[in-house]
């Protein structure tokens, strides 16, 4: 008679999983900010050694790569991209939002340069088919721009009380702004930034 038994891989202890090294990634990230997050931190969290955490992330780039990404999974493009600016300005907005929710993702955008992951894949393919409607020539560096915006301004936020702005403020500021930097990639579809 055959038994199967389930065998394990180093790293693949009983309810370790990468959703855990990522959640728990995630929570130091809010509770103790980006120094606060490391693979010996994360594995102590989580109860393992820190050598465990290899079967689910290659480094700590590539965790904190997974945990922007994660930030990234309630963006909802619309579902008709019939209209390029109204498109473009929900995504947007709703990237803003994350942003400001979660302030201590900001300077974790900015170390890495953005998010390679698949939550970041499906925006930028969305983002791209917006700016190519419109007839934008180079939806890259338009797509840049945008997230650049978004990530530079929610690093104008602080949460103390002599902030010289406000949330509220700061939120009006990117709108506003967002719509001006619409109306020059939209109506000028054809420019490009040469390196």
């Amino acid at each position: 008679m055959i038994t199967e038994t389930s065998s394990r891989g180093p790293g693949e202890r009983a309810g370790l999983t990468r959703a855990a090294v990522i959640g728990t990634a995630s929570r130091l990230l809010t509770e103790r900010g980006g120094p606060g997050v490391s693979m010996r931190a994360v594995a102590r969290e989580l109860g393992v050694a820190p050598n465990a955490l290899y079967s689910h992330v290659r480094d700590k780039d590539d965790l904190l790569d997974a945990v922007l990404d994660a930030s990234l999974a309630g963006i909802r493009p619309p579902r008709k991209l019939a209209d390029p600016r109204a498109g473009l300005t929900t995504i947007m907005k709703q990237s803003f939002g994350t942003l400001l929710r979660h302030p201590e993702l900001v300077p974790i955008f900015l170390a890495r340069q953005g998010s390679r992951g698949p939550n970041a894949v499906r925006l930028g393919v969305a983002m791209d088919a917006l700016l190519a409607r419109a007839g934008v020539a180079d939806p890259d560096q338009a797509r840049l721009a945008l997230i650049t915006h978004a990530i530079g301004t929610a690093a104008l936020v602080r949460t103390d009380a002599d902030a010289p702005l406000s949330i509220a403020r700061v939120r009006r500021l990117f709108e506003t702004s967002l719509g001006w930097l619409l109306d020059g990639i939209l109506g000028h579809g054809s420019g490009t930034v040469r390196d």
